[in-house]
């Protein structure tokens, strides 16, 4: 019985992995959509692109260049005729609003915050989200631009 569940567990955790990969796929420039080449150009002046991916989210295919701006990380997601639907873009921690910096020090308690990120939608500053280190505990959390709890993730 017991090795029974211990391998359905197994099988489980397989599937997801599996299903996991399967929702982005990693790409090259030749395969993307002409409007998504053109937006990357766009998009991507002075900047080192790393890579591509493809992904569905909420039933739409969208894009992802991967990115190094100045030393920091910019990722930018776009639809399929290269409108820009995301960016998230490396910011550092000294250089926030105080009200954020107080909101994610409290948000963290002992951990260690290892990476801040700026998240903008159609143009718009919607939110920060910080990677936080507690021992050997990973997680991530996301405030709005002003500090304040958001309602939902973005």
């Amino acid at each position: 019985m017991r090795t029974s569940v211990i391998t359905a567990l197994v099988l489980i955790g397989l599937g997801a992995t599996m299903f996991v990969q399967a929702q982005e796929k990693k790409l090259e420039r030749k395969d993307l959509p002409a409007a998504v080449r053109t937006a990357v150009d766009r998009e991507s002046g002075g900047a080192t692109v790393k890579g591509f991916s493809t992904e569905r989210e909420n039933g739409i295919r969208t894009y992802e260049a991967e990115m190094m701006v100045d030393g920091h990380s910019k990722d930018i997601s776009m639809d399929a005729a290269g409108n820009v639907l995301e960016v998230e873009e490396q910011v550092a921690f000294e250089s926030l609003p105080a009200s954020v910096r107080t909101s994610l020090t409290n948000l963290a308690g002992s951990g260690k915050i290892t990476k801040v990120e700026s998240l903008t939608k159609k143009g718009k500053l919607v939110a920060y989200e910080a990677a936080v280190n507690t021992g050997t505990k990973h997680r991530e959390f996301q405030v709005g631009p002003n500090g304040q709890k958001l309602k939902r993730e973005e």
